[in-house]
C-alpha cells in the first residue's frame, strides 16, 4: 500500500464510525478525520449504528450519550453483548459523571465532555485505536501458542460437521472461498471465521454488501475517491480494498454486481492493483477475498449475470451453508443460545416445552437461523410465562399442526408463510423482510416468482 495515505497510528488509518443526533458535529468531525485520511461514517441514532456495526467492522466507534431512541449507554451495552469487535469513546454534554463512571464500566475506551477540540478527539481515537489494535496483536499472539480452536458453530448435525471440517481446511491458507447459502444461513458469520482461524487474524476484516449499493457507490467504497472525483467529493476516500491491506475484505451477495462492476473486481483480482475513482495512480494492496451469494453459480453464469472468468478467478473452494429446514436437529441447541443471549441482556428466563420445541423443528424456517433467532426474541419479551408453550408461539407457526407438517412441500409451506406474513404488513416489502429476517432482495426475488399468483410488492 501506498505510504503516502496512512497515518502515525500504527501505520494504519482508522475506520470510525460517529454517533451523534447532532448534524453540525457529525459534519466537524467527518471533515476532520477525512481530512487526515481517516475512513468515517456518520449515523444519528443508537439504532442505526447498531444496523451498521452488524454489517461492517469499524475500529472506534464516536458515540454520544445523549440521543433519542436508544441511548448512549444502551448502545454501548450492546456492542458489548454482541461482542463486537472495536473501541467506544463516548462524548457528553453534560456533566453526568455517574453515566461516564457506567460507560467505563461497560467498556468504553474513554469519555470526552462537548464542546471538545477536534485535534483532542482525533487524538483520543488514536490512542483507541492503538489500544484496539495492541489487544488484537497480543490475541492472535496467544492463539499461535495454543492448540488450534475453532470457534462455535452452533450444532452437531453431519452437515454442520461437514462446513466446520471444510472450514478448518479452508482458514490456514490464502485461497479465495465461495461462501453458498440462503439468507439468514450465517454466511457473514462463517467469512468472519475464516478469517479467525487465518494467519490474517491480528488484521483487518473488511465487509461490504455488495447487492445494497449503487455501482458509483460500491466502487467507490471498494477502491475510494480522489477529492473532486465526482460531486460531493470533498475528500480523498480510502476504499475498503486499502484498508483491508493485509487482512480480509468479504464481498457479500457478490453476485448482484452488474457486469461493469464484474470486469473491474476482475482486475484488481488478478493484478492486486487499481486506482482510486478520479485517481492516476496504481495502488498495490495484499488482501484475501471472501465472497457469498445466495444464488446458483451455474445458473447465474449460464443467464449471463455472473462472468464466467470472474467465476474461475475466486471459485478455489466452495463451503455451502445448508438451510435450518435441513438440520433440524440442531434447532434446540439455538434456541438454548438465543435464550441464554438475551437472559444475559437482562429478560427474565424462560424455557420452552417440548411441545413447542418439536413444532419449532417441524418449521422449515424461510428466513433461517435469522428468523429463529428474531422469533426467540419476540417470545422472550412477549410471552407472560416462564415456561412457553405451543399457543406461546406467533400465530404462523400455531398453524402449522405437527400431524399435517408433511402434508404440503417445503417449497409450498415456504410460500404459504412468506406471503401470509407480506399480506399481514400490508403489502410493505421491508416490513416484511424485518419481520422474516431476510434481506428485501431476497423477499423481492421470491415474491416475484409467486406474481402469478396474484402477489405484487406493496409500499417499500
Amino acid at each position: 500500500m501506498n505510504g503516502e495515505t496512512r497515518t502515525k497510528s500504527n501505520g494504519r488509518p482508522m475506520s470510525v464510525l460517529v454517533v451523534d443526533d447532532e448534524e453540525p458535529f457529525r459534519l466537524l468531525i467527518e471533515r476532520r478525520l477525512a481530512n487526515s485520511k481517516h475512513h468515517v461514517e456518520c449515523v444519528a441514532s443508537g439504532e442505526a449504528a447498531l444496523d451498521r456495526l452488524s454489517d461492517r467492522t469499524f475500529d472506534v466507534v464516536l458515540l454520544d450519550l445523549r440521543m433519542p431512541g436508544i441511548g448512549g449507554l444502551e448502545t454501548l451495552r450492546r456492542i458489548r453483548d454482541e461482542h463486537i469487535s472495536c473501541e467506544v469513546v463516548v462524548l457528553t454534554g453534560e456533566p453526568d459523571y455517574d453515566d461516564c463512571v457506567e460507560a467505563m464500566k461497560l467498556g468504553a475506551f474513554h469519555y470526552l465532555r462537548k464542546p471538545t477540540e477536534p485535534a483532542l478527539i482525533e487524538d483520543t481515537l488514536r490512542r483507541a485505536v492503538e489500544h484496539l489494535w495492541l489487544r488484537r496483536e497480543n490475541v492472535a499472539l496467544r492463539r499461535m501458542l495454543e492448540p488450534e480452536r475453532v470457534p462455535e458453530f452452533i450444532g452437531e448435525s453431519p452437515v454442520i460437521c461437514n462446513v466446520v471440517d471444510r472450514m478448518k481446511q479452508a482458514a490456514p491458507t490464502d485461497a479465495r472461498v465461495v461462501i453458498l447459502g440462503e439468507s439468514g444461513t450465517g454466511k457473514g458469520l462463517l467469512a468472519r471465521t475464516l478469517h479467525e482461524l487465518s494467519r490474517r487474524r491480528g488484521k483487518p476484516f473488511l465487509d461490504v454488501h455488495c447487492g445494497a449499493l449503487a455501482d458509483e457507490l460500491l466502487e467507490s467504497e471498494l477502491v475510494g475517491h480522489e477529492r473532486g472525483a465526482f460531486t460531493g467529493a470533498v475528500n480523498a476516500k480510502q476504499g475498503l480494498f486499502e484498508l483491508a491491506d493485509g487482512g480480509t475484505l468479504f464481498l457479500d451477495e457478490f453476485a448482484e454486481m452488474s457486469p461493469e462492476m464484474q470486469t473491474k473486481l476482475l482486475k484488481v483480482l488478478e493484478g492486486g492493483e487499481f486506482r482510486r475513482v478520479g485517481g492516476v495512480r496504481a495502488l498495490r494492496v495484499e488482501v484475501r477475498v471472501l465472497v457469498a451469494t445466495n444464488r446458483h453459480l451455474d445458473e447465474l453464469v449460464r443467464t449471463g449475470r455472473l462472468r464466467e472468468d470472474l467465476l474461475h478467478r475466486i471459485d478455489v473452494i466452495r463451503i455451502t451453508l445448508p438451510p435450518l429446514r435441513e438440520r433440524p436437529e440442531d434447532i434446540p441447541r439455538f434456541v438454548e443460545h438465543f435464550l441464554g443471549q438475551h437472559q444475559r441482556r437482562g429478560l427474565s428466563a424462560k424455557a420452552l416445552t417440548p411441545q413447542a420445541m418439536r413444532v419449532l423443528q417441524a418449521y422449515p424456517w424461510p428466513g433461517n437461523v435469522r428468523e429463529l433467532a428474531n422469533t426467540i426474541e419476540r417470545l422472550m419479551i412477549l410471552s407472560p410465562r416462564p415456561t412457553i408453550d405451543v399457543d406461546d408461539l406467533p400465530e404462523n407457526l400455531r398453524a402449522r399442526k405437527l400431524s399435517s407438517a408433511t402434508d404440503d412441500s417445503l417449497a409450498e409451506a415456504e410460500r404459504r408463510h412468506v406471503l401470509r406474513v407480506f399480506e399481514s404488513t400490508g403489502g410493505n416489502l421491508t416490513a416484511a423482510a424485518r419481520r422474516l429476517g431476510v434481506d428485501r432482495g431476497t423477499l423481492n426475488r421470491k415474491l416475484k416468482q409467486w406474481e402469478g399468483g396474484g402477489v405484487r410488492p406493496g409500499p417499500t
